[in-house]
């Protein structure tokens, strides 16, 4: 893992902190995740970003049917809403990521490394260390309609589709 998130730019004094599970991290920012619920509310879409100002934008769609799956892929073109590459999946009880035999790009990427590591601090309870940011896009994580009031906002799901859940 120290090799994944030393790719992605993290510093070695921050990698031990993360460690000792000590580091400190900023819960100001437009629109961040703070709950790995959001991941599977079945229309996840969020960026990644570092402080050197790289990022990517991921979806993570669940199918139709409750489906046990949730599809992953990484916004690779110019379109917004449709210029996306599949990855992989993410297992919601375990909420591990996975290639398959249909993903686009291998483990040792950097999209893929940064997925993963962005996975595992919100599977673990944690938020990123100052500087970094996991952002939702103003979307619903649920049913993917528009954000408008501050509360919806800052969950990350609109007021009918946290009354219902995410299940």
């Amino acid at each position: 893992m120290e090799t994944i998130l030393q790719g992605y730019g993290i510093r070695k004094e921050t990698l031990m902190e993360l460690q000792k599970g000590s580091f400190t991290y900023s819960l100001e920012g437009v629109n961040s995740i703070k709950s790995r619920d959001f991941f599977l509310g079945g229309h996840a879409l969020f960026t990644v970003s570092n402080p050197q100002g790289s990022y990517y934008t991921y979806k993570i769609q669940r199918p139709e049917g409750r489906s046990p799956r949730y599809f992953v892929n990484l916004l690779t073109g110019p379109d917004n809403e449709s210029s996306y590459t599949y990855l992989g999946i993410l297992d919601p009880g375990s909420f591990d990521f996975r290639l398959t035999r249909a993903s686009r790009l291998g483990i040792d990427t950097a999209p893929v490394k940064v997925l993963r590591w962005a996975l595992t601090i919100f599977r673990n309870g944690n938020r990123p260390p100052a500087g970094y940011a996991v952002q939702h896009q103003g979307k619903c994580c649920r049913c993917g309609r528009t954000l408008t009031t501050p509360e919806s906002i800052d969950r990350g799901i609109g007021p009918d589709c946290y009354e219902r859940g995410l299940s």
